[in-house]
């Protein structure tokens, strides 16, 4: 629960500064685009959004992540409901995937 409040601040501080895109249509033209540095789908998000953000992800090689649900993910930058948003920022990314205990870059949390 800790680990997923720092990760929810930390988008927070990211969308302060400008870094974050979201909502599905904005977060597939980042990573289509080559500016995600990470991606999150909640975890209440559809079978359909998930596979599909899984997919892309795995094809320009962008690290995803799993996390929460769309009310907090939405919340943690201000918003409504956010079932994807990518973060664009690579210092903003490491800090979240150091957070997370992740080491490799293309490394999943489900």
């Amino acid at each position: 629960m800790e680990q997923e409040r720092r990760i929810l601040n930390l988008l927070s501080l990211a969308k302060k500064a400008g870094r974050v895109a979201s909502g599905e249509f904005s977060t597939e033209k980042a990573v289509k685009s080559g500016k995600a540095a990470l991606v999150f789908v909640s975890g209440d998000a559809s079978d359909n959004t998930k596979k599909k953000f899984r997919n892309m992800c795995e094809w320009y090689k962008v690290p995803i992540i799993c996390i929460s649900d769309k009310e907090n993910l939405g919340r943690s930058i201000g918003c409504r409901n956010r079932s994807s948003l990518a973060v664009l920022d690579p210092g903003f990314a490491g800090a979240i995937r150091k957070a997370l205990g992740m080491e490799d870059i293309n490394q999943e949390r489900r």
